[in-house]
């Protein structure tokens, strides 16, 4: 055989080894890929996504659009053909599979983390936008997630109303873990709560809940990377009670990204007039009960999603702006936005036509 013949067999040979070896062998990476986008003055699946009963509310035109990312599952396996492919594709983004599934997590206990999100988002948007409207809402600590096999479990359960830990009040979730971390662990430490059926039952009834109970529990240390403290096995939350049924109908999304947009959403539909002024404006961002917006993941994705389906402007968190206006698509402005009176203040201007002040990414 000629040497020349032998040398281009042996480098066909290769290269076919290298793509089969490409191709079979995972690589710890997943990808991000734009997800769709819904109107949130619109309908979904044939059903308006915002439903409010018990309060007048007015036609809302117009696109305040939240967005979404499409990830890979926790049980896929990416190989090194599909990620340099997602590497080099300009619309996805290859990412370390730990940045979508730390510590292990299975689909299962990704998507019920992401449902629990999405849930606590919709009830923050809620309370956001009616306190921009001065509609009282009450609030109230409880207990959020038990978590299984701790010292909380069969003591504590998920809705139970926590009124006080050792005698203090409580009065924002971050509280019980400060009152708790008070003691060593192995020490003991004492719950009043309010029960979920005796808390649901007066909700119900619409009257003050009357049955307390004392729980002592024995605190544990914590095991997680950060410092060592007693802990007794429980998230908190917070729950509402609203003057008006808020319902949010959108399956099929998870996170907690879309606040922002609920909550302009629902200020939308309780004020007369537009908010957009007739733009195309989509956006992105948790939101806590204050207002206060908050950065979130894949932001490089959801504007090409955005742009994708025709939005002009994008609310952007002001933490996402930098990596946002890296690569922005074109025919998209990116406004930075810290809180909902940003966003109200930018969604003026737009109604105006006087964008020359807009608080944009990248200025």
């Amino acid at each position: 055989m000629p040497r020349r013949t032998a040398t281009m067999l042996a480098s066909t040979l290769m290269l076919i080894a290298l793509l089969c070896a490409g191709v079979f062998i995972p690589v710890p990476y997943a990808e991000m890929s734009p997800g769709p986008t819904v109107n949130t003055l619109g309908d979904h699946d044939g059903e308006p996504v915002l439903q409010i009963s018990g309060r007048k509310t007015y036609a809302a035109s117009g696109h305040l659009n939240m967005t979404t990312v499409r990830v890979t599952s926790a049980d896929y396996r990416m190989n090194l053909v599909e990620a340099v492919y997602g590497w080099l594709a300009h619309d996805n983004k290859v990412v370390p599979r730990e940045t979508l599934y730390p510590d292990g997590k299975t689909e299962e206990q990704s998507t019920q983390e992401n449902a629990e999100e999405f849930s606590q988002s919709q009830e923050s948007a809620k309370v956001a936008a009616l306190k921009e409207l001065d509609v009282p809402v009450k609030s109230w600590v409880i207990v959020s997630t038990v978590v299984k096999g701790s010292p909380a479990e069969g003591k504590l359960h998920a809705g139970d109303v926590i009124k006080a830990v050792d005698g203090t009040t409580v009065k924002e979730p971050a509280d019980v873990a400060k009152l708790v971390t008070r003691h060593k662990p192995g020490q003991d430490v004492r719950f009043t709560i309010v029960p979920a059926k005796e808390q649901a039952a007066a909700e119900k009834e619409k009257r003050t809940p009357t049955k307390t109970q004392d729980i002592t529990i024995t605190t544990t240390t914590s095991d997680d990377k950060g410092e060592k403290r007693a802990i007794v096995g429980i998230s908190a939350g917070t729950d509402h009670t609203f003057p008006f049924t808020v319902d949010i109908k959108l399956a099929d999304v998870g996170g907690p990204s879309a606040g922002l947009m609920f909550a302009l959403g629902i200020y939308d539909k309780l004020t007369p007039g537009n908010l957009t002024g007739g733009k195309f404006v989509a956006g992105t961002g948790t939101i806590d009960d204050a207002g206060k917006v908050g950065p979130i993941g894949g932001i490089e994705m959801k504007t090409v999603g955005a742009r994708a389906k025709g939005a002009q402007y994008f609310l952007t968190p002001a933490d996402n702006c930098a990596a946002a206006a890296k690569d922005t698509p074109e025919g998209l402005t990116l406004i930075k936005v810290d809180t909902i009176q940003d966003a109200f203040g930018a969604l003026k201007d737009l109604r105006s036509g006087d964008t020359a002040d807009l608080p944009k990414c990248g200025k």
